[in-house]
């Protein structure tokens, strides 16, 4: 499972977002947003595993609501929005809490990953 969350959010192209919802559905397990989430936190650093934090980009999966949810690091949100800022996406802060507009242009719901659309 966790390989293919990995798999699946290496396609997510550069300055777009997705959610843990999408990436469920793409890999076919509709029902495990959350352990989408669980996957990319536990994402490992670069030199222990075929699948890190450098190959990944998992800063690019966000809330269906379009917040960067918090995590145990409270800086942890405003991290990930200043690497998607560096990508170019719009965020924006209100009352705390970092938002993307999904039905923008930094929006990526694909039917199907491209990996697949190419096989």
């Amino acid at each position: 499972f966790t390989e293919r969350v990995y798999m699946a959010v290496q396609e997510i192209p550069y300055g777009k977002v997705t959610t843990y919802g999408h990436i469920a559905r793409l890999i076919c397990e509709r029902k495990q947003s959350e352990q989408v989430g669980q996957a990319l936190k536990y994402l490992p650093v670069p030199g222990i595993a075929e699948f890190h934090h450098d190959n990944v980009p998992w800063q690019r999966v966000i809330s269906s609501t379009g917040v960067i949810p918090r995590r145990d690091d409270p800086s942890g949100a405003r991290r990930q929005a200043l690497r998607l800022r560096a990508e170019g996406v719009q965020v924006t802060e209100a009352n705390g809490e970092f938002l993307i507009e999904l039905n923008s242009d930094f929006g990526w719901f694909p039917a199907r990953l491209p990996s697949e659309e190419a096989g």
